[in-house]
């Protein structure tokens, strides 16, 4: 039989589990309540689209024709994907642009070490590069179509006065169209990654760089051995989302050719918007997106296993 004392005691600790469960069973229905609209608005904007373009990627359908049009066709779709030259194009074209990643960070990386270390007003500098990547991609592209405009255009006029005779046709001209938007790019990125090495740079500590002054280490000794391995996770960073942007790129080929001259500047992007919202072709221009996805998620997870190698955190 338990004493009175006992059983007080155990009417006490029962009472205090359950004002602890209570207590933390609000906790969690709160916590729940406050990430729902993000679990929502990524479940309905991101997980279904995701998984409705993968099921649609196994199908020929036209939405125009209603859901009685889907017409299954297996791994067709990804088939005729390996014979369609404009696709290959596109691809070969994305795989071209991803040399706009390593230039703009290098030239970014040069102007943060130059305006963090040797430059006066650096928030003047700061603003002024990043100006070109909080704009609008419209009014960029309008500057460059007259800066890249071959009969009057500046950039031309300026080659004339240097000697050429024939300067190129830029974005008009299927050789130069491609490289003409990568520089372009190059210019709009600058400013992004700079600042972010800018951050970089101020999260290295000065005493390394004073241990190297007291040791006869001169600047590109500094450079080498401190700069460049203290910033890698930077550099990772940057890398990453760079290449992933580049499999992005539609606005200013949008703008600018709209894939043109003779698909030169076609994108994968761009040739999946062409497919499915010119031709109306759905469940092809969801085996582009599911191939598209598939280059990004093997990239990155190759990136993430190289980084091993060269990331100093």
């Amino acid at each position: 039989m338990e004493t009175p004392t006992q059983t007080a005691v155990k009417g006490g600790l029962m009472k205090k589990r359950r004002k602890a469960w209570s207590l933390s069973t609000g906790e969690n229905l709160a916590g729940w309540l406050f990430v729902s609209p993000m679990l929502i608005g990524v479940c309905v904007l991101v997980l279904i689209p995701i998984i409705a373009t993968i099921v649609l990627s196994f199908a020929d359908w036209n939405f125009v024709q209603g859901w009685d049009g889907i017409n299954w066709v297996g791994i067709g779709n990804f088939k005729k994907l390996l014979h369609d030259d404009q696709f290959i194009r596109s691809v070969r074209n994305n795989f071209l642009f991803l040399f706009t990643v390593p230039i703009y960070m290098l030239i970014s990386m040069v102007l943060a070490v130059i305006i963090d270390r040797h430059v006066y007003l650096k928030s003047y500098f700061k603003v002024a590069y990043f100006m070109p990547y909080i704009s609008s991609i419209v009014a960029v592209a309008v500057v460059w179509q007259v800066l890249f405009q071959p009969s009057y255009g500046p950039i031309n006029e300026v080659l004339k006065a240097l000697g050429f005779s024939h300067p190129p046709m830029w974005i008009a001209d299927p050789n130069y169209a491609l490289i003409s938007i990568m520089m372009i790019v190059v210019w709009t990125s600058i400013g992004f990654n700079m600042i972010i090495y800018i951050a970089g740079l101020q999260a290295i500590p000065k005493d390394l760089y004073e241990a190297a002054d007291i040791d006869g280490a001169d600047g590109w000794t500094k450079f080498r051995r401190i700069t460049f391995p203290l910033l890698s996770p930077t550099s990772f960073f940057l890398l990453v989302t760079g290449v992933i942007s580049t499999f992005k790129v539609f606005d200013i080929i949008a703008v600018m050719t709209q894939g043109g001259p003779i698909g030169s500047t076609s994108l994968m992007v761009w040739y999946l918007y062409d497919t499915a919202f010119v031709n109306l072709k759905v469940g092809y221009a969801s085996s582009i997106a599911a191939v598209l996805f598939l280059f990004v998620l093997l990239i990155t997870f190759g990136q993430w296993l190289a980084q091993k190698r060269w990331v100093n955190y």
